[in-house]
């Protein structure tokens, strides 16, 4: 995979948010031409006493439900990078960091000022309880 290596840096961020409780959401957006799979939303839920991430893959048409540990979540969101997302997006409450490919697939990292106030509350709820 070509990107895995500039994905891997921007998810280690999103690691950091979780393990630092500053997690909001992650969004994949921006799809290649008109794609049957237009987002994919990932937030934090408790299974079975363990954190772990919802992806919610929203089609046009319907929505499915997966679930993943925090590291299989990275290789189950690579496989949707440059093929149809050329955008990913981390809210924190500290900052929004977005991962962007260009048309000539170009990554680069974009840091702007939060757009959230406050963090997931499943997983501020999960690191309470630690």
């Amino acid at each position: 995979m070509p990107f895995k290596e500039t994905f891997l840096e921007f998810y280690t961020k999103v690691k950091s948010s979780l393990e630092d409780g500053t997690f909001a959401k992650l969004t994949l957006a921006k799809t290649i031409g008109n794609a049957e799979l237009m987002n994919i939303y990932v937030r934090p839920i408790m299974d079975e006493d363990v954190l772990k991430l919802e992806l919610k893959f929203k089609f046009q048409k319907e929505e499915i439900i997966e679930i993943h540990s925090i590291d299989k979540t990275f290789n189950r969101l690579l496989e949707f990078i440059n093929n149809p997302f050329l955008s990913a997006i981390l809210f924190t409450t500290e900052f929004d960091l977005t991962y962007k490919l260009n048309k000539k697939r170009v990554v680069s990292t974009v840091e702007q000022f939060p757009t959230f106030g406050n963090a997931n509350e499943v997983l501020l709820e999960y690191l309470r309880g630690k």
